[in-house]
Order: C-alpha cells, then structure tokens, then sequence
C-alpha cells in the first residue's frame, strides 16, 4: 500500500492555489475563497521594480511558487523614484505584466502594488483602469491602490483618493479583491475602522510591519480594528527595523508569525532583492530566475522560506 501511494504522489502535483481556491472575496472580515472556505494568502513581494527589475522575471515568480511555497506574489511597481513609472511608464508597465503573466502562469495569486507615497490620482486612475481591462477575466488579480500613504496623508484624503481609483477598477472588473492603504505607512488602521469605504465590495485593508520597529501595540491596534469590522491584510512586512536594516528580532517577529496564524490573515513578506541591507532575502550571486540554492540565500531569506514552507501544500493526485 505504501509503495503504491507514493506512485501515485509521485504522479500528481502541487495544486496550483488558484484551481483550488478561485476568485477571493471578503465576507466580514474574513478572506473567503470561492468555496466559501476561510483562505489566507502566504507569499513574497519583490522589490521596488526600478532598482531590482532583474527579479522581475517569469523564473522567479515560478521558483517563488514551487521552492518557497508562495501562493501569492507583490509586485511592487515603484512610482516616484528614477526609473520607475513616472520616468518610464511603458517599461515599468511591463516589468510588472510580465510578473502578472507568470503568476497567471503559474497558477498563483498576485498584488499589482502600486508603490509610491504620494497620492497622484490621475495618473494612477489610468493605470488602474488598463489593468482592470487587461486583467478582469482572471481571478488571480489583486490591486493594491497605494503602497504606503505618509505621515502626512489624513484619512480623509486616502479614503477619497481610493474611492475614486475603485470606482475606476469596478467599470471594467467589478469581482477581483482590491486593497486600501492607511496613513504613516498603513499603521493607522484605527482610521478606516472608525470610517470606512462603503458602496463597494471586496475590499479589504493593508498594514504593514517590521518586527524591530513595530511592536506588540500594532497588533493591538490591528486587532481592534478588526474586531471593529475592518478586514486586513498584510501586503508587507519584515523582521528587521523599518528601515531595512538593523537586527532581525526574532522574537517579536515571531510574535507576529503566531498573531498572524492564530487570526488567519494574509501576509507576504518583504523582499526579494540582493541588497546589502537586512532585508534582502538573496545574496549577489543569486540568479534573475530562480533555481537558487541555500548559499543563496541571506540568514532573513532562509528564516522566510522556512516559514512559508511550513504552511501546507495540497498534493493532486492524477
């Protein structure tokens, strides 16, 4: 019996997340699959697309996928800084359809993470709308509206800006999940809770951590939002300071691991970059398609696959 069922096993495949889930949506809080079955999403984001474009690429998306367990990709399209969408629409654009086609690809989900600061309406309402034409007839399509709004952002003006950017993406794709950011760096969860976007549906929330920066008062802050109603994901995150670099604090982040997984939230982590900075999850010799090996990887980046690897994958029998 053993000698047959590895046969079989060794037939099928990992199940590609999205045959088996569908298109998302949210009820309550909670991230449903089409199922109706409480699903999270386990996954990467990719650096800003202007400074690490060669990760940009079909062979990693798909290693993410297959080696690191990742149901779900970011792919974080820089906006104001040189060389992002701002200076080069056109290449931007399809450093990002390129990991958008892979994902489709490969049968995962992916964020179309618009990665500025600033609210620049206009020129994101264009966007988005091409994006929802190009990509409605895929469940596996999220968009992220706004990466991070400032400090300097109020609600109020988030709140408007998105609105108006979903109002945009429900013309032509009125299904695929869509996600909101918050002021100071989508900590300020306690603002959307208190007044949040209605009119529209499958909407959900962004917060964003770094263990060494944010400690136990952003769950908190983040629970109290939830039990208030606010559905949340994490579209971003990490172990080290905020800035990127400093110690990882294993323990707080940890803390978030165990928080995370007890509440069934969606979380990716940042990032997939070979920078000589704490969160960069690769070395230089890493290469710009996957296959990489375990001296590929930085100390964070082992620690990250670890933790994705744990989460279960369903095996397809044939």
């Amino acid at each position: 019996m053993f000698i047959i069922l590895w046969m079989c096993l060794s037939l099928g495949a990992v199940a590609q997340p999205v045959k088996m889930h569908g298109r998302l949506k949210v009820v309550g809080t909670q991230l449903m699959d089409e199922h109706n079955r409480p699903y999270a999403l386990r996954g990467m984001s990719l650096g800003w697309s202007c400074w690490w474009p060669r990760f940009y690429s079909a062979g990693t998306v798909d290693w993410l996928y297959k080696d690191w367990n990742c149901s779900v990709i970011r792919a974080a399209m820089a906006i104001e800084p040189e060389g992002g969408y701002d200076d080069n629409p056109a290449g931007t654009r399809k450093l990002l359809e390129t990991v958008v086609d892979a994902a489709i690809q490969s049968g995962i989900y992916v964020l179309i993470d618009w990665h500025g600061e600033h609210l620049n309406l206009e020129e994101a309402k264009n966007f988005f709308y091409a994006m929802a034409a190009r990509y409605a007839g895929y469940p596996n399509v999220i968009y992220e509206v706004i990466n991070e709004p400032t400090d300097k952002n109020t609600w109020p003006e988030v709140k408007a800006y998105a609105e108006a950017i979903i109002k945009v993406i429900r013309v032509r794709d009125p299904l695929n999940l869509i996600l909101v950011g918050c002021p100071s760096w989508d900590q300020e969860l306690q603002q959307p809770a208190a007044d949040p976007i209605r009119g529209y549906t499958n909407i959900m929330y962004t917060m964003h951590f770094y263990a060494g920066t944010h400690k136990e008062w952003l769950r908190d802050r983040t629970e109290a939002a939830i039990r208030a109603g606010l559905p949340v994901f994490i579209s971003e995150s990490g172990g080290m300071e905020s800035t990127g670099k400093g110690p990882i604090d294993y323990q707080e982040w940890q803390a978030y691991i165990d928080w995370i997984n007890k509440d069934n939230l969606s979380w990716i982590s940042w990032a997939v970059i070979d920078a000589n900075d704490t969160e960069s999850v690769l070395k230089s010799s890493a290469g710009s398609s996957g296959h990489w090996k375990d001296s590929d990887l930085t100390v964070y980046g082992v620690k990250i696959r670890a933790y994705l690897r744990a989460y279960p994958s369903v095996i397809k029998v044939n």
